[in-house]
């Protein structure tokens, strides 16, 4: 479907599909009347393939989705295929950078995966295999948000070893150069031949301002106190619509708001 549709929903899931209990609810009657118009719904997201699997089921998608911050992409569908194209350095690779870079700032760099079970609930809000599944990761490094006054000396060294961190709003993500939300969706739209695709993008914090660059039409999804401040920053002059509405409830509602003046003729199936 990837290949022949002319608009493709590009979306970050914490924060904007659902809110930080994970809610789903809010999105599901509009996916399902994006699933009847064949407009793919492709989850764009810091969050596991294996994670990422379980939603995809929840939502009755079979689109392809891209995970761990843009460092891998993954099809397991009966009409795409299952394949991946993988953008990112092992974890492994990434832990021992991670090392070096607390070595260079003098700050201790603390790993997600190295929480225990209560302090990484106390984080997320998840618990038992949903905390394996979070766990199971092969291309990226979240780790705990470090103080501010550091991020500028960390951008520096992050050169030295070719990666770069992405700040999210419950910690941070470390990656390969090559891999981010936006460099991950042109390398699925090459992959699809489908150059003249519109991607709407949607996003809430500031790791998600490549998925943002890279969409046609951008749509920031507030929280219940509002947009992220650092994001509109970072958008800069580009153009953006804020969602009056919080996480799933602004989703759908931004959605459809779009849609009603790109396909005008279609926008019975949200009635």
């Amino acid at each position: 479907m990837i290949k022949n549709s002319r608009i493709w929903i590009v979306t970050d899931v914490d924060g904007t599909l659902m809110d930080h209990s994970y809610d789903l609810t809010p999105a599901k009657e509009t996916i399902i009347r994006l699933k009847e118009l064949k407009i793919p719904v492709i989850l764009c997201t810091s969050k596991t393939a294996s994670e990422v699997k379980v939603i995809q089921k929840d939502l009755g998608l079979n689109d392809p989705y891209i995970v761990e911050n843009g460092a891998a992409i993954y099809s397991n569908s009966d009409t795409e295929g299952s394949w991946e194209i993988i953008l990112g350095e092992s974890y492994q690779k990434l832990e021992n950078i991670l090392k070096k870079l607390s070595y260079d700032i003098d700050f201790q760099l603390i790993p997600l995966n190295d929480l225990s079970d209560s302090e990484a609930n106390s984080l997320t809000g998840l618990s038992g295999d949903s905390l394996n599944l979070m766990r199971d990761r092969h291309w990226s490094m979240p780790f705990l948000n470090p103080p501010d006054h550091l991020e500028e000396d960390l951008k520096q060294f992050c050169k030295k070893y070719e990666v770069v961190i992405f700040r999210g709003n419950r910690m941070s993500h470390l990656l390969s150069k090559n891999s981010s939300k936006g460099k991950a969706i042109k390398k699925l739209k090459e992959f699809s031949k489908n150059s003249n695709v519109k991607i709407i993008g949607l996003g809430d914090s500031p790791n998600d301002l490549p998925l943002l660059q890279e969409a046609d039409y951008r749509i920031v999804i507030s929280s219940i106190n509002g947009p992220n401040k650092k994001l509109l920053e970072d958008l800069n002059d580009l153009n953006y619509v804020i969602s009056e509405e919080p996480h799933g409830v602004g989703w759908q509602k931004e959605v459809k708001n779009i849609l009603r003046n790109l396909i005008p003729h279609d926008y019975r199936f949200f009635s």
